[in-house]
């Protein structure tokens, strides 16, 4: 049987919004039964500009975009201009209207979708329902079934986005305080988690700056709060005295790295893996830390979870690395995450920067110094065995395959509904540091390196730890601040097949 598989581009300035049109009927979808994945460019301007969504939908499961339209849905004549060029052969193209909500109406029609069901999610969204239900009836009347849609159950799914999954994990594990100053793409998780604050008692602050952020938590961490921070990597950047404090004074801090392009502003609001060298190395003098990568909303959960229970019970600063592509993108997920309990393990005490004696006191002697960082490279193989209980890589594909595509983040995605019918298997690395051993997954083995930056972040990694090279003809790059396509990566990866 042939699968379906939908592509529906959005888009129009800002203010248009695109956003609730492609968010309305992707929740729709998504209850009908059917798997839906959206992604969001957006320029760094309030109005105007050129802002577009893409929706894939299908009836199995599905985790990114194609380079190819089915639907293009123009809020104005850029649009058309920019991206009728994707249009399949035979392809829609609906414009001339000046509502978003005519168009949400004129789709469930095509797609051959009940009005009630639209009518329903017009409720939830609350906002000026009259005004939307009267457009959304003229888009309904004014076209036709044209789309037969694949015939699916509805399913116990959820909707949502990697931002949201940091959110719910730390909620889940107890957060206590956040803090934060907003920079694209971090800024949603202060949203989220300020508008919970009341229902978790928890506090959400903005300060001045980074520096500033940082040297809070470190303060709230110290007395035995929960503590965490949201940055991107200009942010972390201010950030690394801070994380060396933590490093010394032994606290426990988790802190969210949202990655966009670099170095400097970069593109603010695109997306990009190049921070992967920071999150492993900022920070002077040698202290371990813990690095995690989530692939996907509920590996987000998880990971910001372990995050917790890794930073209290080892007093260590644990950093998750995500980007934009993966925070603010929907994804339809099935399985519930796999919450860890983590106590407060944080103590009053004396803390400060200094190396210190047993009673917390500033020390120079050079046997207490050697007694500490032998007691840190002690901490560290601890983390490294602890870090054995949590699945810290996946893989996925045909086991034994003698092809292995390598990634870590965001890509995951992409890369799982490109290999769905290709010979070769998928490892998916989730812990950065400590690394997992996976030698023996990959000697011998054809390795395919897939990342979002310039240089390979994760090779030389690899290498570090495994003493495994990846030739450079077989590392898929991808660094204009775009995520990766599926029809586009399948014929990247199928150029280096074995």
């Amino acid at each position: 049987m042939h699968n379906m598989r939908l592509n529906i581009l959005f888009g129009g300035e800002a203010g248009q919004g695109p956003n609730i049109l492609t968010h309305v009927l992707g929740e729709a979808l998504m209850k009908q039964g059917y798997y839906v994945f959206y992604s969001r460019d957006y320029q760094s301007v309030i109005r105007g500009g050129h802002n577009f969504n893409v929706l894939t939908f299908s009836d199995i499961p599905v985790y990114s975009n194609d380079s190819q339209i089915d639907i293009l849905v123009a809020l104005d004549e850029n649009t058309e201009k920019i991206h009728k060029k994707d249009l399949k052969k035979g392809g829609l193209i609906l414009k001339g209207h000046p509502s978003n909500m005519y168009y949400a109406g004129k789709l469930f029609k095509i797609l051959g979708l009940d009005f009630k069901i639209l009518e329903i999610e017009l409720k939830e969204l609350g906002k000026r329902f009259d005004e939307n239900i009267k457009e959304s009836e003229k888009g309904y009347k004014d076209a036709e079934k044209s789309i037969e849609l694949v015939k699916v159950s509805s399913k116990k799914s959820y909707f949502t986005n990697g931002n949201q999954g940091i959110s719910q994990g730390a909620i889940k594990s107890g957060l206590d305080i956040y803090y934060a100053y907003p920079m694209t793409p971090a800024t949603p998780v202060i949203g989220e988690l300020a508008e919970k604050q009341e229902e978790n008692n928890i506090l959400v602050l903005q300060l001045e700056n980074e520096i500033a952020v940082i040297n809070a938590a470190v303060g709230s961490a110290s007395t035995g709060a929960k503590a965490m921070v949201g940055t991107s990597g200009g942010g972390f950047d201010l950030m690394t005295e801070g994380l060396s404090l933590t490093g010394m004074a032994e606290v426990g801090l988790v802190i969210y790295l949202s990655q966009r392009p670099g170095p400097a502003t970069g593109v603010a609001t695109y997306t990009g893996q190049g921070d992967l060298n920071i999150a492993r190395h900022s920070g002077h003098g040698e202290f371990p830390r813990l690095v995690l990568a989530p692939g996907d909303p509920k590996e987000s959960q998880e990971l910001t979870n372990q995050a917790f229970y890794f930073s209290q019970k080892f007093k260590i600063p644990s950093i998750i690395i995500s980007d934009k592509h993966l925070g603010e993108s929907f994804y339809t997920l099935n399985e519930n995450p796999v919450i860890t309990a983590s106590k407060k393990l944080i103590s009053f005490g004396r803390y400060n920067s200094y190396e210190k004696d047993a009673n917390g006191s500033a020390a120079e002697n050079a046997e207490i110094i050697q007694k500490n960082v032998e007691m840190r490279l002690r901490k560290a193989k601890e983390i490294e065995k602890e870090a054995g209980k949590f699945e810290q890589y996946k893989t996925y594909g045909k086991k034994n395959s003698k092809n292995v595509i390598v990634s870590w983040g965001s890509p995951k995605g992409a890369i799982l509904d490109s290999i769905k019918d290709l010979d070769c298997e998928f490892l998916q690395v989730l812990y950065i540091e400590p690394f997992p051993d996976l030698k023996k997954e990959m000697e011998g083995k054809n390795l395919i390196l897939i990342e979002n930056n310039s240089i390979g972040q994760l090779a030389p990694l690899i290498a570090e730890k495994t003493g495994i090279f990846i030739e450079d003809k077989n590392k898929i790059l991808r660094y204009d601040g775009r995520p990766f396509l599926c029809d586009e990566l399948k014929k990247e990866i199928e150029g280096r097949l074995r």
